[in-house]
């Protein structure tokens, strides 16, 4: 059996592209860009509540580093370094060599060198702490919309929390979306390109973690205003569309943008080949209230509008909260 300092050297000992000294010694030492400033976020995920045991090593692999670097996106970061802290029910050598190889393809397919990190014996969970860079002044927060902003988002929310439910017997699906869906949940694809081509375009932006309706909450709390939504092709009443508003796990980028700039959101969705969706706009009132209409304009209660892991209901994982800081 393999020692940890042997099973960092095999699996997680790789050569840096923009690191002074990485793994190896009691720190590691990075440069940050003249003129830039650092952005950094901390994810955690914990066996039976953010993935299944059953999970694929290199799917996992992949998800733990790309939680993390979409955080990156809704700020507008490149994404540069990362540490990595692991607790292991026991070595088992394949496993960590699945999981080292999924988690490096994400960091190589986004240029970033892991720099540092821990492991130890536990039941099995892994910490990720992601820093990038964004020129000073140009960061996407929360904290920016205005009354009058149309709200957007990207991608297919909803896909993720759908493969979900699939796996844990609450849906059928057939293909081609069993497909989809699974690979939205294990294998995010985080919005790096869209939140660096936001800087100077959105005014508020998140990534989507633990629900569309939640994390909207978010920026209109901090925004101090209130939102009124029309989302196009709402499902019906029902799992799915309780999937797209609060399903969460899509790493998708919800931002607000000036309506004068829809048309050129919409030209960034055809540059980016993503769907970019207007689902409503940013109005004055209660900072987190929000009211979603139907096609008719009746206004719609969802049963829920997000997960939150000390008020909702055990038992779902995969459907976590992102929340950090």
């Amino acid at each position: 059996m393999p020692s940890e300092f042997e099973l960092i050297a095999r699996y997680f000992t790789r050569a840096t592209s923009h690191t002074e000294l990485g793994i190896g010694d009691d720190g590691a030492l990075v440069v940050p860009t003249h003129g830039q400033v650092l952005v950094i976020s901390t994810d955690l995920l914990v066996e039976g509540t953010h993935f299944l045991s059953d999970t694929d090593p290199e799917a996992l692999g992949w998800k733990t580093l790309a939680v993390n670097i979409s955080d990156m996106a809704a700020m507008g970061a490149q994404p540069r370094w990362a540490t990595l802290a692991a607790a292991l029910p026991a070595p088992t050598e394949s496993w960590i060599e699945d999981f080292a190889g999924g988690f490096f393809e994400c960091a190589n397919s986004y240029g970033i060198d892991l720099v540092g990190g821990d492991t130890t014996r536990g039941p099995r969970t892994f910490c990720v702490t992601i820093i990038g860079e964004v020129p000073a002044g140009q960061a996407l927060r929360r904290d920016g919309a205005k009354a009058g902003d149309s709200i957007w988002v990207s991608g297919k929310p909803g896909l993720a929390a759908l493969g979900l439910a699939h796996l844990q017997g609450r849906t059928r699906l057939a293909e081609p979306a069993l497909s989809e869906c699974l690979a939205a949940l294990h294998r995010p694809q985080p919005r790096i390109s869209l939140g660096l081509a936001l800087r100077g375009i959105a005014s508020a932006a998140i990534d989507v973690s633990d629900g569309l309706l939640a994390d909207l909450g978010h920026v209109l709390e901090q925004s101090g205003l209130a939102a009124r939504l029309h989302i196009p092709n709402l499902p019906a009443a029902g799992l799915e569309r309780d999937c797209l508003l609060a399903g969460g796990d899509d790493y998708e980028l919800l931002f607000t943008a000036a309506a004068g700039l829809d048309s050129a959101v919409m030209a960034l969705s055809a540059r980016l080949e993503l769907p970019l969706t207007r689902i409503g706009e940013i109005v004055v009132g209660p900072p987190g209230e929000l009211v979603l209409c139907d096609d008719g304009g009746s206004v719609i209660t969802p049963a829920i509008r997000g997960y939150d892991h000390f008020m909702s209901p055990t038992g779902r994982e995969g459907t976590v909260s992102r929340d950090k800081q």
